[in-house]
């Protein structure tokens, strides 16, 4: 099987100005984040709009994503998050079949469906595709909560589904608990921004999936932590950090933000959010500019 590790940043859904999406800006994110050393992309993460986008833009996205990856020797990872299974058996056998390296599985939340069911939902995925799966725990997001130990029973049950993206506050334990219980055969990224990115791979963590503006910064935390500098990987990411705690109060507010940095950057042509998003002031932009300018000055963007 493919293995996944390390910087796998959420593809933005760039659109025009006038909310189509610009499959043009798209193609270059992902060249500029497989180019710059990213281990691999995310398609349809929270950050990435997925809950804007129609079926038919999915499936152009989800082709556009793994054929530049492939061009480009990098690794694609696809979410499925329909709500039914059925439909989401049919979104995971697609994916497969266009050639992702691997797929995320959101669990359903909508009217919260009980452990047994969502257990039952993320079995039978499992078991209709050969690829490794992925799965989302994101209670804060879908109100969902699940036991480390249904995701022991998983793994159990189905040797495909080898990780899981932790995203839970907090996420240490939670992740801890994890690998405890599967005896360290799982793998785990860690999501949330990377705003717990040292402690997760203290705790035994793989990588993570950050939004994607600026990749490059998480990549240089990452790296110095596998290397061995574990110290200046710490300085590097609370350096990063008042950055995140600015432009992440909620997800609407990040995606926004996200969107700006890689305008700014010259990656995507426009930082348009289909409506409803998140709608900035101009204090809290002031406040965006410092921060974005001592990155920029320090990332040379």
């Amino acid at each position: 099987m493919t293995e996944v590790k390390g910087i796998c940043p959420i593809i933005a859904a760039p659109f025009t100005e006038n909310g189509e999406v610009d499959y043009e800006s798209m193609e270059n994110l992902i060249k500029v984040l497989i180019r710059g050393g990213c281990h691999g992309v995310t398609l349809f993460g929270i950050a990435g709009e997925y809950y804007k986008l129609s079926d038919n833009e999915r499936k152009k996205m989800a082709e556009l994503t793994v054929r530049v990856c492939k061009e480009n020797g990098g690794k694609s990872i696809i979410s499925v998050t329909d709500h039914a299974t059925e439909l989401a058996v049919k979104q995971a056998k697609f994916y497969e079949a266009v050639g992702a390296d691997c797929l995320m599985l959101l669990p359903p939340f909508f009217l919260k469906p009980g452990a047994v069911y969502l257990y039952e939902h993320m079995k039978v995925i499992a078991n209709n595709v050969r690829i490794p799966i992925m799965v989302q725990y994101a209670p804060e997001q879908t109100g969902v909560a699940i036991s480390s130990t249904v995701f022991q029973q998983l793994g159990r049950e189905c040797p495909n589904v080898i990780y899981y993206k932790i995203e839970c506050k907090p996420a240490g334990p939670y992740i801890t608990d994890l690998v405890r219980l599967t005896d360290g055969n799982v793998k785990i990224f860690v999501g949330n921004a990377g705003f717990q990115l040292i402690e997760a791979m203290d705790r035994g963590a793989i990588g993570a999936m950050p939004g994607c503006s600026m990749y490059d910064v998480y990549l240089d935390i990452y790296n110095k932590y596998v290397q061995g500098a574990r110290d200046e990987a710490i300085k590097i990411h609370n350096f990063l950090l008042p950055m995140l705690n600015h432009i992440r109060q909620n997800v609407e507010q990040i995606i926004f933000f996200e969107k700006r940095i890689l305008k700014l950057r010259g990656i995507i042509k426009t930082d348009y959010c289909r409506k409803p998003s998140y709608d900035t002031d101009e204090y809290f932009d002031k406040l965006f500019e410092g921060f974005y300018a001592e990155m920029s000055q320090r990332y040379g963007w």
